[in-house]
Formats: C-alpha cells, sequence, structure tokens
C-alpha cells in the first residue's frame, strides 16, 4: 500500500477502528471510516475522512457501503476487518442466540465483508485484507470462551485466505492485539451473562475481572495504530502482526504442557475454590 491508497475499516466509532482510521488519514490515504451509527462518526469528516453505516451481520448494509465506496471511490485498496466484541461468562451460561451472534459478528460479519469487497481487488490483480483478530485467539481462557473461539476462527480463516488470495497479488495480514485501551472492557462487562442460580455465580468478581483484563495498563490505541500501520507501509509485510501489552507472553503461556496451562488458569480465575 502507499498514501494514495483507498481504505475501508469496519467499526470505526471507538478505540482500534477509530485510531486507524485517524493513522492512515495521517498518512495521506483516502480513508472511509464505517460504524453501525455513522452519526457516531460524523467528526471524522472534518478531519478529512469520508464516513458510511455499515453493519456487518446484514448483507444488505454490506452491499450498500462497499458499493457506495466503489462509487466515489473507483476501489477498495485495503480493507481492515476491525468490526466486533466479546461476550463474557461460562460457556454453560452463555445463551445460544448470543453465542451465535458472536459468531455473526466477529466471524461471519468478517467473512462477509471480505467476499464483498475481494472480487473487486482480484479484478485489480491488488489488494491488502487486514483482520484484527486477537492474541486471545491463541490463549483461550475462563469466561471468554465465545470472544477466544471467534477470534482463533479468525486467525485461521486468514491463514486460509492468505494462501488463496496470494495467486492475485492479494496480501491477507493477520493482526494479533494485545491489551489495548479502548471502550472494550467496559462493553465486555456489560456483556457478562451469568445466570442467576449459575454454578459459577460465587467467582463473578473473577467473571467480571476478565471482562476487564484488556483494560490493565494497556497501549494506547493510537500507539497500536501507529505500530501498525508502519508496518503495512513496508514493502514486505509480516503475515501476523502482534502488537500491545501481553501479545508476545500469552502465546507462550499458552504453549505451555496443558496440565501446567490448566492449573495456572485454575488459580487465576478462582476455579480451584469451586472444588469440594
Amino acid at each position: 500500500m502507499d498514501q494514495n491508497s483507498v481504505v475501508l475499516i469496519s467499526g470505526c466509532s471507538s478505540g482500534i477502528g477509530l485510531a486507524l482510521a485517524r493513522e492512515f488519514a495521517s498518512r495521506g490515504c483516502r480513508v472511509f471510516a464505517t460504524a453501525r451509527k455513522p452519526e457516531v462518526i460524523e467528526n471524522l469528516k472534518q478531519e478529512g475522512m469520508e464516513t458510511a453505516a455499515l453493519d456487518v451481520t446484514s448483507r444488505d448494509s454490506i452491499d450498500a457501503c462497499v458499493a457506495e465506496v466503489l462509487s466515489k471511490a473507483g476501489r477498495i485498496d485495503v480493507l481492515v476487518n476491525n468490526a466486533g466484541y466479546a461476550l463474557i461468562g461460562p460457556m454453560i451460561d452463555l445463551p445460544i442466540d448470543d453465542l451465535r451472534l458472536q459468531f455473526e459478528t466477529n466471524v461471519i460479519g468478517l467473512m462477509a465483508l471480505t467476499k464483498a469487497v475481494v472480487p473487486h481487488m482480484i479484478k485489480n490483480r491488488s489488494g491488502l485484507v487486514v483482520n484484527i483478530a486477537s492474541v486471545s485467539g491463541i490463549c483461550a481462557t475462563p469466561f471468554a470462551g465465545a470472544y477466544c473461539s471467534t477470534k482463533a476462527a479468525v486467525n485461521l480463516m486468514s491463514t486460509s485466505l492468505r494462501l488463496e488470495l496470494a495467486p492475485f497479488g492479494i496480501d491477507v495480514i493477520t493482526v494479533q492485539p494485545g491489551a489495548i485501551k479502548s471502550g472494550f472492557g467496559k462493553a465486555a462487562l456489560h456483556s457478562i451473562r451469568l445466570g442467576e442460580k449459575s454454578v459459577y455465580a460465587p467467582l463473578s468478581r473473577y467473571i467480571e475481572g476478565r471482562a476487564m483484563s484488556s483494560q490493565k495498563d494497556p497501549t494506547s490505541a493510537e500507539e497500536f495504530s501507529s505500530q501498525l500501520v508502519d508496518k503495512l507501509f513496508l514493502k514486505k509485510i509480516p503475515k501476523i502482526i502482534r502488537l500491545g501489552k501481553s501479545s508476545t507472553r500469552l502465546p507462550l503461556v499458552a504453549s505451555l504442557p496443558a496440565g501446567r496451562f490448566d492449573k495456572i488458569m485454575t488459580r487465576m480465575f478462582g476455579l480451584d475454590k469451586l472444588r469440594k
């Protein structure tokens, strides 16, 4: 990519998406920032960006957004799949409809948007797809199984896409952030699902702690975005990029023998307190 690139970013209302939109714009790129509620990002127009409505769970919304960008810019050089959220709670306490929506947003929505954009990149024999995954997709923890599994899916889907699209001159980059400062933790806190009679009720503070874990001394979204865009402007972009606090430590923890890993997680999340 270069300073003349047309960049489409999903999930720009806050955090990483918002910071990335501003960072790409500061490098001279033509940025289309999107959000489910476009009025939330209306102010970005004053910073030289263009905005559009985009709900990645709606095929009509995806088609309308991509058509709007193409009508205005004629092409999409870079797609950043950033939209997503975390559903927090013990796996057996999660309502199936909530679990389905978690996958619909974080996984299916990402793929639906990619499917809408990539054919245009293939025609140009050029393009860059940047999938914002997470180190949580490598190191699963108690009480975040839904979120971790969606990010694991993004990690693996990105690998397949990278191999499949390479013959057409399209690069697919997997980004695995660590702890990044944003409203992500508060949103996760509100997403907690814990039944009134849940066997995990005694561990509510641990569950709440997991929701807010990404906001404990995090890397700023601006610093993360600056470092990421620096790498995306390289002639040879790393296929997997890990940035932010704990982005290198957690994969090491995940590589521990299963028995040792289980002992660490059991103590860390208070699960040993449930044993009689």
